[in-house]
């Protein structure tokens, strides 16, 4: 029996389950490939299996679907990821669940789904498409009902707060809060305060008065994060007194603010999957920049640069000095704790661009707290605890 390590390497993955056989045991990246071609390709019934058996089968949940289609982009070249997506598409039934509306009304479209779907877009048989996007459109329809009023009512609150003039016109004071803070200037003699100062609220302007950049990660484990942050790109479009742009990327970088008047052709414009190259993506967004003191720049990421990392650093560094808002979410999803660039994170602290995540229904107040230029570390901090 031969005892070339990378040939017992290479059996052994073929062979599946123990190191039996081979006597050869797996590194953890191997592991990782043995798991995701198990999930997939492993058909022997649940009943058959010892402990010791290959375990797999998608035929979970949509999120451990979603997290396997990230997985083997991690692991096999983007030809590979092709077949084994083509693959999938069949062994999970997503075509026939997507061509029969029986089957389909049984299932609970969810963003987990969405994010599997539009992972999936460039290998869905034509006659699915028409359904898939009818699906994503279900979704993001609730997303929106719940999610985008209340981001507009957080972002024009915020916005005319910022506003608030010291010397206001009589229809822009803001009564309650003279009274309050004029209460000790109170005259017995003439039986009523008598401000000294009047607070209110400065005109609210037609013309954009901050600018927003949403910069989007849209590596497969971004998935969730993508659905949401075009859901709330959309949102954001819509006010007048924002400049929204949405510029998805991976090793590349894509500008979809044209498409921010409907979220579902946005999320489509997104292609799921690839490297990450953070840098390149704020390089693209620094040209975008006309008024930095205006500007808040989003990134949502999870910081697994895949280009030079001291590149990233100093774009960063450039793009805060120049007085650019920049916030890192290293998630915007209702998933629990993300997988993330610790040590980049950390790094982006340091140069004061605070880094945590954020659930979709704290994303509003997260906004407002933005636009009011509030400490947003504390911020994070404090919703955490809650």
């Amino acid at each position: 029996m031969t005892t070339d390590p990378e040939r017992l390497r290479r059996w052994r993955l073929v062979l599946g389950g123990d190191s039996d056989g081979t006597g050869h045991a797996l590194s953890e990246g191997d592991t990782g490939v043995d798991n995701v071609l198990a999930a997939l390709y492993d058909e022997r019934p649940k009943n058959s299996r010892s402990s010791g058996d290959r375990s797999g089968g998608l035929q979970a949940s949509a999120p451990r679907v979603a997290r396997w289609l990230g997985d083997i982009r991690k692991y096999f070249p983007g030809s590979v990821v092709q077949v084994m997506q083509r693959d999938a598409v069949d062994r999970l039934g997503i075509t026939r669940m997507l061509l029969e509306p029986e089957l389909l009304s049984a299932v609970e479209p969810d963003v987990h789904l969405v994010g599997t779907l539009l992972s999936l877009t460039n290998v869905l048989p034509e006659e699915t498409k028409e359904t898939a996007r009818a699906v994503v459109r279900k979704v993001v329809t609730e997303l929106e009902e719940r999610l985008a009023e209340r981001t507009r009512a957080a972002v024009r609150g915020a916005l005319d707060r910022a506003a608030r003039a010291q010397r206001p016109r009589g229809a822009d004071i803001d009564w309650n809060r003279t009274v309050r803070r004029n209460l000790k200037h109170y005259s017995p003699e003439l039986k009523t305060i008598v401000p000294e100062q009047l607070f209110g609220f400065g005109r609210r302007e037609q013309s954009v008065r901050r600018d927003v950049i949403l910069a989007v990660d849209q590596s497969g484990s971004m998935a969730e994060s993508v659905v949401y942050s075009g859901v709330f790109g959309a949102a954001l479009a819509s006010m007048r007194a924002l400049s929204t742009k949405f510029v998805a990327f991976d090793t590349a970088v894509a500008d979809l603010s044209d498409h921010l008047d409907d979220p579902v052709d946005l999320l489509f414009g997104t292609q799921l999957g690839g490297g990450t190259d953070i840098n390149r993506a704020l390089a693209y967004c620094q040209g975008l920049v006309e008024r930095p003191e205006q500007t808040l720049l989003v990134l949502i990421s999870d910081l697994y640069e895949g280009g030079v990392r001291d590149d990233l650093l100093r774009r960063v560094a450039d793009l805060a000095g120049s007085g650019v808002q920049v916030v890192a979410l290293l998630a915007l999803a209702d998933s629990g704790a993300p997988f993330y660039d610790h040590e980049n994170a950390a790094a982006l602290s340091e140069l004061g661009v605070p880094a945590f995540a954020c659930t979709p229904d704290l994303f509003p107040d997260l906004l407002a707290a933005a636009l009011r230029r509030e400490d947003l570390t504390r911020w994070a901090a404090s919703a955490t605890a809650q």
